[in-house]
């Protein structure tokens, strides 16, 4: 069965895509409700996690941290600055073959994998010196 587009699920959307920064639901209600005040919270993780089970989004779970939403869809990496919190795209081809060995090794069928890198960025580490 397909799900309704709704006008609230078309700003999540947007907000998503407009922020470009991987956000959280709290990002992406803050930036809503600047426009359309009367959306509520629950509104926004509805759609967030509505957009992410169609395959619209993809949500990243983040340890430590709440999940974040990505609206490009093909498989890739993440780092998140642990001083700073900026949370950016790893330029690095996905690596299947992990995925291949896990499953033999385990005899799982793997459907993929998520890594989200930890470290300190550029511009925390200039501030420290």
């Amino acid at each position: 069965m397909r799900k309704r587009n709704t006008i609230q699920g078309q700003l999540v959307l947007n907000a998503v895509r407009q922020l470009g920064n991987h956000p959280t639901a709290d990002d992406v209600y803050n930036y809503v409700v600047q426009m359309h005040p009367n959306i509520s919270m629950g509104t926004v993780y509805r759609n967030l996690n509505s957009l992410a089970e169609d395959g619209i989004l993809v949500k990243i779970s983040v340890p430590d941290a709440a999940d974040r939403f990505d609206h490009t869809l093909e498989k890739h990496y993440h780092i998140k600055c642990m001083n700073c919190k900026e949370f950016v795209d790893v330029n690095l081809d996905y690596m299947q073959d992990l995925d291949d060995k896990v499953a033999e090794l385990t005899k799982y069928k793997i459907l993929s994998h998520d890594v989200v890198f930890k470290g300190i960025c550029h511009n925390c580490c200039n501030k420290n010196k």
